[in-house]
């Protein structure tokens, strides 16, 4: 754009990788509503935290309170919610830290459009994979029947479509595996993938 010129920070990622003992990246959790994707993510960085490692949780219903309050559920609404917490979470990388993001974002192009904003490794696409009958039968908040009764319209999974990862990083079936278990999963990928050190 015109007159914006980027200001290079004085201290890098990599400065900010050495002080921390840690890589960052970015943790995008997709998957239909009641799958399990904020319990998952808030156990991930209560594990991290226990790890001594820098990592924060943006939640889709909490962004909605304040970033994007000003959102409705339509599809360009929901196309652009997605796009700023892409370019949020890349902040929360290249501050150093592990950034979970916890959000439906049902389509596959807006998921790709964010990773295309890290750099290769740092976006790791997991699919909390639920089915949707049983989604729909955790309903923790109600949404569902909601949505059943046509009091909320576009609803993800309902009259609106989820487009399921092609090529996730990981898939975690949380129908299948405890919240606990679940989180040791996406952990040991993090050791496995040299996020983390092995020791921690």
């Amino acid at each position: 754009m015109d007159n914006i010129v980027w200001h290079t920070s004085a201290i890098t990622r990599e400065d900010r990788h050495h002080l921390n003992g840690h890589k960052s990246g970015v943790l995008w959790f997709t998957g239909l509503s009641g799958s399990g994707k904020s319990t998952l993510a808030n156990a991930v960085d209560a594990r991290l935290y226990e790890l001594g490692v820098r990592s924060y949780v943006l939640d889709g219903d909490n962004i909605r309170h304040g970033l994007n309050k000003g959102l409705g559920f339509g599809i360009e609404d929901r196309i652009e919610n997605i796009r700023r917490i892409g370019e949020v979470a890349k902040l929360f990388a290249d501050s150093g830290q592990i950034v979970s993001t916890a959000f439906i974002s049902p389509f596959r192009e807006d998921r790709e459009q964010a990773r295309r904003l890290f750099r290769k490794g740092e976006f790791i696409e997991i699919f909390v994979d639920c089915p949707l009958t049983i989604c729909e039968k955790r309903d923790p908040k109600g949404l569902y029947k909601k949505a059943r009764r046509g009091e909320i319209r576009d609803f993800t999974g309902i009259d609106s479509p989820y487009e399921a990862p092609s090529n996730p990083e990981l898939i975690i079936e949380t129908y299948r595996h405890s919240i606990h278990k679940a989180a040791e999963l996406v952990i040991a990928y993090l050791r496995e993938k040299k996020f983390i050190p092995l020791e921690r």
